[in-house]
């Protein structure tokens, strides 16, 4: 990756994903996912940002 090329998560709003340190949070829900910046929605955690340079999420089908 360079400088001319900024990071941009693979995540789209409306994926289901977990959080693999905290598998207690449950299935939470992307609502947003602009650039390195992802919020998601979990039920037992509510809605949590992400840089997605540092936690990588579990995509969920």
């Amino acid at each position: 990756m360079t400088a001319s090329s900024p990071f941009c998560s693979f995540l789209v709003p409306g994926q289901y994903v977990s959080h693999p340190d905290h598998p207690e949070w449950g299935r939470g829900q992307v609502q947003s996912a602009t650039g390195r910046r992802v919020v998601v929605m979990f039920p037992h955690a509510g809605k949590v940002a992400f840089d997605a340079m540092v936690v990588q999420l579990t995509v969920l089908d």
